[in-house]
Protein backbone atom coordinates (compact mmCIF):
# COMPACT_ATOMS: atom_id res chain seq x y z
CA UNK A 1 0.00 0.00 0.00
CA UNK A 2 1.33 3.42 -0.62
CA UNK A 3 2.03 6.19 1.87
CA UNK A 4 -0.71 8.37 0.19
CA UNK A 5 -3.46 5.29 0.74
CA UNK A 6 -2.14 4.62 4.12
CA UNK A 7 -2.88 7.93 4.98
CA UNK A 8 -5.91 8.61 3.59
CA UNK A 9 -7.25 4.67 5.53
CA UNK A 10 -6.16 6.65 8.20
CA UNK A 11 -7.74 9.72 7.96
CA UNK A 12 -11.09 8.05 6.92
CA UNK A 13 -10.53 5.63 10.34
CA UNK A 14 -10.49 8.62 12.75
CA UNK A 15 -13.22 10.24 10.81
CA UNK A 16 -15.83 7.16 11.32
CA UNK A 17 -14.46 6.97 14.81
CA UNK A 18 -15.53 11.16 15.30
CA UNK A 19 -11.83 11.43 16.82
CA UNK A 20 -9.88 14.86 16.54
CA UNK A 21 -6.56 15.10 14.36
CA UNK A 22 -4.12 17.15 12.61
CA UNK A 23 -3.72 16.80 8.57
CA UNK A 24 0.18 17.83 7.87
CA UNK A 25 0.94 18.99 4.52
CA UNK A 26 4.30 19.77 3.46
CA UNK A 27 3.93 23.08 1.62
CA UNK A 28 7.79 24.24 0.59
CA UNK A 29 10.89 22.64 1.19
CA UNK A 30 14.98 24.00 0.62
CA UNK A 31 17.29 21.65 -0.02
CA UNK A 32 18.62 19.23 1.16
CA UNK A 33 15.49 17.66 2.52
CA UNK A 34 14.13 13.91 2.10
CA UNK A 35 10.63 15.73 1.93
CA UNK A 36 8.50 17.53 -0.88
CA UNK A 37 5.48 19.72 -1.41
CA UNK A 38 2.68 18.11 -1.04
CA UNK A 39 3.51 15.44 1.03
CA UNK A 40 0.80 14.36 3.86
CA UNK A 41 0.91 12.66 7.43
CA UNK A 42 -1.60 12.84 9.92
CA UNK A 43 -1.12 13.08 13.78
CA UNK A 44 -4.18 11.71 16.14
CA UNK A 45 -4.54 12.63 19.73
CA UNK A 46 -1.99 10.50 21.07
CA UNK A 47 0.84 12.32 18.77
CA UNK A 48 1.02 9.16 16.54
CA UNK A 49 1.82 10.03 12.89
CA UNK A 50 0.71 8.69 10.02
CA UNK A 51 2.62 9.28 6.63
CA UNK A 52 5.83 10.87 5.64
CA UNK A 53 6.39 15.16 6.40
CA UNK A 54 10.41 14.58 6.48
CA UNK A 55 13.08 12.74 8.78
CA UNK A 56 12.63 11.82 12.40
CA UNK A 57 13.92 15.32 13.25
CA UNK A 58 11.41 16.98 11.32
CA UNK A 59 8.57 14.46 12.28
CA UNK A 60 9.62 15.29 16.18
CA UNK A 61 8.56 19.09 15.57
CA UNK A 62 5.62 18.23 13.87
CA UNK A 63 3.97 15.50 16.28
CA UNK A 64 4.67 18.16 19.36
CA UNK A 65 2.81 21.47 17.77
CA UNK A 66 0.17 19.36 16.45
CA UNK A 67 -0.76 18.33 19.68
CA UNK A 68 -0.28 21.84 20.41
CA UNK A 69 -3.11 23.01 17.45
CA UNK A 70 -5.41 20.19 18.52
CA UNK A 71 -5.59 22.15 22.36
CA UNK A 72 -6.22 25.36 20.62
CA UNK A 73 -7.97 24.51 17.20
CA UNK A 74 -6.07 26.74 15.42
CA UNK A 75 -4.39 26.64 11.88
CA UNK A 76 -0.34 26.90 11.92
CA UNK A 77 2.35 27.27 9.77
CA UNK A 78 5.14 25.10 11.05
CA UNK A 79 8.69 26.06 9.85
CA UNK A 80 11.33 24.40 10.32
CA UNK A 81 15.43 25.40 9.98
CA UNK A 82 18.89 24.13 11.05
CA UNK A 83 20.74 25.81 13.74
CA UNK A 84 20.89 25.84 18.02
CA UNK A 85 17.27 24.94 19.65
CA UNK A 86 14.89 28.15 19.68
CA UNK A 87 12.11 29.18 18.55
CA UNK A 88 9.80 32.34 17.47
CA UNK A 89 6.64 32.73 17.02
CA UNK A 90 4.08 34.98 15.27
CA UNK A 91 0.50 35.14 14.37
CA UNK A 92 -0.42 31.50 12.93
CA UNK A 93 3.09 30.41 12.51
CA UNK A 94 6.19 29.27 14.50
CA UNK A 95 9.70 29.18 13.43
CA UNK A 96 11.64 26.26 14.84
CA UNK A 97 15.16 25.63 14.96
CA UNK A 98 16.54 21.83 14.95
CA UNK A 99 20.08 21.04 15.34
CA UNK A 100 19.78 17.86 14.23
CA UNK A 101 18.56 19.16 10.40
CA UNK A 102 21.57 18.00 8.11
CA UNK A 103 20.90 21.69 6.23
CA UNK A 104 18.00 23.03 4.36
CA UNK A 105 14.31 23.84 5.50
CA UNK A 106 11.07 22.86 5.33
CA UNK A 107 7.23 24.41 5.82
CA UNK A 108 4.51 22.05 7.15
CA UNK A 109 0.84 23.58 7.55
CA UNK A 110 -1.01 22.03 10.31
CA UNK A 111 -4.89 21.61 9.99
CA UNK A 112 -7.00 20.43 13.07
CA UNK A 113 -9.95 18.45 12.00
CA UNK A 114 -12.52 18.25 14.88
CA UNK A 115 -15.32 16.17 14.53
CA UNK A 116 -18.91 18.17 14.69
CA UNK A 117 -20.37 18.32 18.16
CA UNK A 118 -23.00 15.37 18.97
CA UNK A 119 -26.03 16.64 20.43
CA UNK A 120 -28.75 14.49 20.96
CA UNK A 121 -32.51 15.56 21.52
CA UNK A 122 -34.41 13.60 23.54
CA UNK A 123 -38.53 13.49 22.07
CA UNK A 124 -40.51 14.39 19.01
CA UNK A 125 -42.15 17.49 19.58
CA UNK A 126 -42.09 20.41 17.70
CA UNK A 127 -39.48 22.05 20.01
CA UNK A 128 -37.48 18.67 19.20
CA UNK A 129 -37.59 19.04 15.53
CA UNK A 130 -36.66 22.89 15.84
CA UNK A 131 -33.79 22.23 17.73
CA UNK A 132 -32.44 19.43 15.20
CA UNK A 133 -33.12 21.91 12.62
CA UNK A 134 -31.85 24.82 14.30
CA UNK A 135 -28.79 23.04 15.34
CA UNK A 136 -27.45 21.38 12.06
CA UNK A 137 -27.51 24.62 10.45
CA UNK A 138 -24.69 25.52 13.41
CA UNK A 139 -22.86 23.02 12.50
CA UNK A 140 -23.77 20.16 15.11
CA UNK A 141 -24.68 16.42 14.55
CA UNK A 142 -28.06 15.80 15.67
CA UNK A 143 -29.83 12.98 16.30
CA UNK A 144 -33.19 12.71 17.89
CA UNK A 145 -34.14 9.75 19.76
CA UNK A 146 -36.57 8.07 22.22
CA UNK A 147 -35.62 8.71 26.11
CA UNK A 148 -36.84 5.57 26.70
CA UNK A 149 -34.94 3.45 24.58
CA UNK A 150 -31.73 5.73 24.26
CA UNK A 151 -28.26 4.92 25.62
CA UNK A 152 -25.31 6.83 25.46
CA UNK A 153 -22.36 5.65 22.96
CA UNK A 154 -19.74 7.46 22.31
CA UNK A 155 -18.60 11.13 22.26
CA UNK A 156 -21.79 13.46 23.40
CA UNK A 157 -21.23 16.79 23.59
CA UNK A 158 -24.78 17.43 24.69
CA UNK A 159 -28.33 16.25 25.52
CA UNK A 160 -31.57 18.10 25.38
CA UNK A 161 -34.72 16.66 26.95
CA UNK A 162 -37.45 18.20 25.09
CA UNK A 163 -39.99 15.19 25.50
CA UNK A 164 -42.69 16.90 26.98
CA UNK A 165 -42.99 14.17 29.83
CA UNK A 166 -41.60 11.23 27.62
CA UNK A 167 -38.85 9.29 28.64
CA UNK A 168 -37.25 12.67 30.48
CA UNK A 169 -36.14 10.50 33.88
CA UNK A 170 -34.28 7.94 31.96
CA UNK A 171 -32.48 9.81 29.61
CA UNK A 172 -31.48 12.31 32.29
CA UNK A 173 -30.24 9.76 34.75
CA UNK A 174 -28.43 8.08 31.86
CA UNK A 175 -26.63 11.36 29.94
CA UNK A 176 -25.76 12.49 33.61
CA UNK A 177 -24.01 9.22 34.62
CA UNK A 178 -22.47 9.23 31.46
CA UNK A 179 -20.17 12.54 32.08
CA UNK A 180 -22.01 14.07 29.31
CA UNK A 181 -20.74 18.03 29.36
CA UNK A 182 -24.00 19.83 28.55
CA UNK A 183 -27.25 18.22 30.26
CA UNK A 184 -30.42 20.53 29.48
CA UNK A 185 -34.43 19.90 30.18
CA UNK A 186 -36.52 21.98 28.44
CA UNK A 187 -39.59 22.12 30.77
CA UNK A 188 -41.10 24.93 33.14
CA UNK A 189 -39.16 25.58 36.15
CA UNK A 190 -41.71 24.24 38.60
CA UNK A 191 -41.70 21.38 36.19
CA UNK A 192 -38.56 20.92 35.55
CA UNK A 193 -37.41 21.17 39.36
CA UNK A 194 -40.24 18.11 39.95
CA UNK A 195 -38.59 15.67 37.30
CA UNK A 196 -35.05 16.39 38.42
CA UNK A 197 -35.95 15.91 42.26
CA UNK A 198 -37.31 12.63 40.67
CA UNK A 199 -34.05 11.28 39.35
CA UNK A 200 -32.18 8.13 40.96
CA UNK A 201 -28.77 10.22 40.99
CA UNK A 202 -26.51 12.06 43.56
CA UNK A 203 -27.09 15.24 44.52
CA UNK A 204 -23.84 16.52 42.37
CA UNK A 205 -25.58 15.46 39.30
CA UNK A 206 -28.87 16.79 39.60
CA UNK A 207 -27.02 19.76 39.87
CA UNK A 208 -25.69 19.68 36.71
CA UNK A 209 -29.03 19.45 34.76
CA UNK A 210 -29.73 22.89 33.30
CA UNK A 211 -33.59 23.82 33.56
CA UNK A 212 -35.72 25.45 32.20
CA UNK A 213 -32.73 24.79 29.76
CA UNK A 214 -31.90 27.96 27.51
CA UNK A 215 -31.32 31.95 27.37
CA UNK A 216 -34.49 33.66 27.92
CA UNK A 217 -34.62 35.28 24.86
CA UNK A 218 -38.58 35.81 25.29
CA UNK A 219 -39.94 34.34 22.54
CA UNK A 220 -42.37 31.13 23.05
CA UNK A 221 -42.36 29.57 19.48
CA UNK A 222 -40.99 26.26 19.17
CA UNK A 223 -38.20 27.87 17.26
CA UNK A 224 -37.57 30.83 19.71
CA UNK A 225 -37.25 28.43 22.55
CA UNK A 226 -34.92 26.17 20.61
CA UNK A 227 -32.71 29.09 19.84
CA UNK A 228 -32.75 29.69 23.29
CA UNK A 229 -31.63 26.54 24.62
CA UNK A 230 -28.72 26.41 21.33
CA UNK A 231 -27.43 29.90 22.39
CA UNK A 232 -26.91 28.46 25.92
CA UNK A 233 -25.38 25.40 24.15
CA UNK A 234 -23.09 27.52 22.41
CA UNK A 235 -21.91 30.02 25.70
CA UNK A 236 -21.07 26.78 27.83
CA UNK A 237 -19.10 25.08 25.27
CA UNK A 238 -17.40 28.24 24.62
CA UNK A 239 -16.64 28.91 28.37
CA UNK A 240 -13.32 27.11 29.54
CA UNK A 241 -15.15 25.30 31.67
CA UNK A 242 -19.14 24.07 32.10
CA UNK A 243 -20.86 26.27 34.73
CA UNK A 244 -23.42 25.51 36.86
CA UNK A 245 -26.93 25.94 35.42
CA UNK A 246 -27.99 29.49 35.76
CA UNK A 247 -31.23 28.31 36.59
CA UNK A 248 -30.58 25.40 38.80
CA UNK A 249 -33.11 23.02 40.13
CA UNK A 250 -31.83 22.12 43.55
CA UNK A 251 -32.02 25.26 45.60
CA UNK A 252 -29.64 23.86 48.10
CA UNK A 253 -26.01 22.56 47.03
CA UNK A 254 -24.11 19.99 49.05
CA UNK A 255 -21.31 21.33 51.21
CA UNK A 256 -17.55 20.54 50.17
CA UNK A 257 -19.31 19.35 46.57
CA UNK A 258 -16.67 20.23 43.85
CA UNK A 259 -17.47 19.43 39.80
CA UNK A 260 -15.38 21.02 38.34
CA UNK A 261 -12.45 19.24 36.37
CA UNK A 262 -8.80 18.67 37.49
CA UNK A 263 -6.52 20.59 35.81
CA UNK A 264 -3.52 18.48 34.45
CA UNK A 265 -0.05 18.15 36.42
CA UNK A 266 2.99 18.91 34.13
CA UNK A 267 3.54 15.59 33.71
CA UNK A 268 -0.42 14.29 32.48
CA UNK A 269 -0.72 16.17 29.22
CA UNK A 270 -2.78 19.47 28.55
CA UNK A 271 -6.95 19.62 28.01
CA UNK A 272 -7.30 20.15 24.30
CA UNK A 273 -10.14 21.58 22.24
CA UNK A 274 -11.34 18.25 21.66
CA UNK A 275 -12.13 17.61 25.32
CA UNK A 276 -9.33 15.22 26.06
CA UNK A 277 -5.77 15.05 27.16
CA UNK A 278 -2.61 15.06 24.80
CA UNK A 279 0.21 13.24 25.91
CA UNK A 280 2.84 15.61 28.10
CA UNK A 281 6.37 16.70 26.08
CA UNK A 282 9.93 16.33 27.68
CA UNK A 283 13.56 17.46 26.53
CA UNK A 284 15.86 15.55 24.36
CA UNK A 285 19.13 15.37 26.79
CA UNK A 286 21.31 15.15 23.89
CA UNK A 287 19.69 17.55 21.27
CA UNK A 288 18.18 20.03 23.57
CA UNK A 289 14.88 19.50 21.09
CA UNK A 290 11.14 19.53 22.65
CA UNK A 291 9.41 15.90 21.98
CA UNK A 292 6.51 14.54 22.52
CA UNK A 293 6.64 11.85 25.53
CA UNK A 294 4.87 9.01 23.86
CA UNK A 295 5.09 6.15 21.43
CA UNK A 296 6.37 5.92 18.93
CA UNK A 297 8.90 8.87 19.99
CA UNK A 298 12.45 7.11 20.71
CA UNK A 299 13.20 6.46 24.21
CA UNK A 300 15.02 4.56 26.87
CA UNK A 301 14.94 3.82 30.99
CA UNK A 302 18.40 5.20 32.43
CA UNK A 303 17.95 4.95 36.45
CA UNK A 304 14.06 3.90 36.56
CA UNK A 305 13.20 7.04 34.21
CA UNK A 306 12.40 7.07 30.67
CA UNK A 307 14.03 9.33 28.59
CA UNK A 308 12.66 10.77 25.45
CA UNK A 309 14.70 11.61 22.38
CA UNK A 310 13.94 13.36 18.71
CA UNK A 311 15.54 10.47 16.51
CA UNK A 312 17.40 7.26 17.35
CA UNK A 313 20.22 8.87 17.11
CA UNK A 314 20.27 10.85 19.88
CA UNK A 315 19.24 7.94 22.05
CA UNK A 316 22.04 6.14 20.85
CA UNK A 317 24.83 9.31 21.78
CA UNK A 318 22.82 8.93 25.12
CA UNK A 319 23.04 5.47 25.21
CA UNK A 320 26.91 5.36 24.96
CA UNK A 321 27.43 7.85 27.21
CA UNK A 322 25.01 8.60 29.48
CA UNK A 323 26.36 10.72 32.20
CA UNK A 324 27.29 13.42 30.03
CA UNK A 325 23.40 13.67 29.19
CA UNK A 326 22.14 12.74 32.18
CA UNK A 327 21.70 15.93 34.34
CA UNK A 328 19.95 17.42 31.52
Amino acid sequence: MTVSATVANRQRELEEQRQAFVRATVVRTQRPTSARAGDVGVVDALGALTGFVGGTCVEASVREFSLQVLETGEPLLLQVRPGDVGRSEQEGAVEVHNPCLSGGAIDVFLEPILPAAHVVVVGDAPVAEALARIGAALGYEMELVDGESWHPDGTIAAVIVAGHGKGEEPALERALEAGVPYVGLVASRKRGSAVVASLNVDDALRRRVHTPAGLKLGGTAPAEIALGVLAELVQVRASTSVPEPAQSSVPEPVEGSNDDASTSSATGGTSSATGGTSPSTAIDPVCGMTVVAAEPTAHTEHEGTTVWFCADRCRAAFIEDPERYAAA
